[in-house]
């Protein structure tokens, strides 16, 4: 992913779900994806798909069962 696209997706994870702690950050060794914090929480991945030539990005997040008990 670009710079680009990292801001210009990490700007509409902010104003779609209305937090400005969002914040997306360039993977090692990879240039196809970023991965999604917020503050210090990872939450998942942001991966680019430029299949036939349509450009889109898909958010991957797991929940572990130990994340769901109070």
């Amino acid at each position: 992913m670009t710079k680009t696209d990292i801001t210009k997706v990490q700007d509409y994870l902010r104003r779609t779900f209305a937090n400005t702690n969002i914040r997306l950050v360039p993977r090692p060794k990879k240039d196809d994806s970023a991965e999604v914090y917020i503050g210090e929480e990872f939450l998942g991945v942001v991966s680019v798909d430029d299949e036939d030539g349509d450009r889109s990005f898909n958010f991957a997040m797991a929940i572990l069962d130990i994340d769901l008990e109070d």
